[in-house]
């Protein structure tokens, strides 16, 4: 693919310039003081299920024996002023980690699921799609890792009305960023031992936008001979996904792509009531479930599947360095789903939120002797 002259200088520039500059890895960053031993985690219950799962994930980490203290913060669509974002900005920095669950976007309202992501710089959105024995699916044998860019692409919010019944929306990919996610996902795969890296685009027709996407993670690929690297178009992407997603190992992606791509393989292996989420930055993280879906219309009838909160609280865990404990909780989780087969009805099962709660409790207790 040819690109512009000045495209071109760009990119050399970068290849020259940017690359010393991101050796981020990405827990090697984070530093979080536990005072007398424990923790503060800001807690989000956000919207629709949100409050009622986060009050389960609670429960189960009491019962853990993590030592973790909550100040949580009324971010909702009710509470999402500047003020109340103030407010859970400011908690966040101080605590320096928080769990969250979805918080719904009223309509002409920003979202502030991506001012936080925006403005804690959280450039960094991963989600494991791992096929989990005991759920029937069309597929098998599925284990990818997501790698979403979090801060640009279409979710930049420069948009304006040129004039009535016309509409621009700006798409913002630089140099900087790319790079950056790029050496993310490269980083991830060797620490992870992967082998392949594809990065989705849509350089055939966003030639210049995609293109520099595709070319910045073309170049970081040189600088990781054992990782194998290849360039996909995002329908082919998507066809592949569904047909024989094995093929798939990490993939990094512009932010609209992994927020389609992440969904489409939440779906592959149950749902997204299974798969959890964690947003990473050089100084913040946030982990939630992996879908960023509300679950209002199930609000109040004990049937949402608490799984993917409490995944996202296991690896909070493992973030904070308390990984026994964040492995205690995972392994409960998947049991009571894999070998008891305690099934909320997004699984095809009967189970209320409640009775999985419960399994997953006893089996801690079991394991800890309580």
């Amino acid at each position: 693919m040819s690109f512009s002259r000045n495209l071109g200088k760009l990119l050399s520039w970068q290849v020259n310039n940017e690359f010393s500059r991101y050796t981020y890895s990405y827990s090697s960053n984070f530093t979080h003081e536990a005072y007398g031993g424990r923790h503060t985690v800001t807690l989000l219950p956000g919207d629709g299920v949100g409050p009622e799962l986060i009050g389960h994930v609670k429960e189960v980490i009491r019962f853990s024996g993590a030592p973790i203290d909550f100040e949580t913060i009324n971010l909702d669509a009710d509470h999402g002023d500047e003020d109340y974002l103030s407010h859970a900005m400011l908690a966040i920095k101080r605590n320096g980690v928080a769990l969250k669950a979805p918080i719904e976007t009223k309509q002409g309202s920003k979202s502030k699921n991506v001012e936080l992501r925006t403005k804690l710089d959280l450039f960094a959105n991963i989600i494991h799609i791992k096929s989990i024995p005991g759920i029937a699916t069309r597929h098998h044998d599925i284990d990818i890792h997501i790698i979403r860019e979090n801060t640009e692409g279409e979710y930049s919010n420069l948009e304006h009305e040129s004039v009535p019944g016309v509409v621009e929306n700006l798409k913002i990919i630089t140099a900087e960023k790319s790079t950056r996610i790029a050496k993310f996902a490269f980083d991830y795969a060797v620490k992870h031992n992967r082998r392949k890296v594809t990065a989705i685009h849509k350089a055939n027709i966003m030639k210049l936008g995609d293109g520099l996407f595709l070319e910045c993670c073309t170049n970081m690929s040189k600088l990781y001979p054992a990782i194998e690297f290849e360039g996909m178009i995002v329908d082919n992407c998507s066809m592949q996904m569904v047909s024989k997603p094995q093929q798939f190992d990490v993939m990094v992606m512009p932010n609209l792509y992994g927020n389609i791509i992440g969904n489409l393989g939440a779906g592959l292996i149950g749902g997204p009531g299974i798969v959890s989420g964690m947003n990473l930055g050089d100084q913040f993280a946030i982990f939630e479930t992996g879908t960023r879906n509300s679950g209002r219309s199930i609000q109040g009838k004990n049937i949402a599947n608490p799984a993917a909160m409490l995944l996202a609280s296991s690896q909070m865990l493992d973030h904070l360095g308390l990984k026994d404990h964040g492995k205690l909780i995972r392994e409960s989780v998947k049991k009571v789903i894999s070998e008891e087969k305690i099934h909320t009805p997004d699984l095809g099962g009967q189970a209320t939120t409640l009775q999985v709660v419960q399994a997953i409790v006893k089996d801690i207790k079991e394991k800890t002797q309580q």
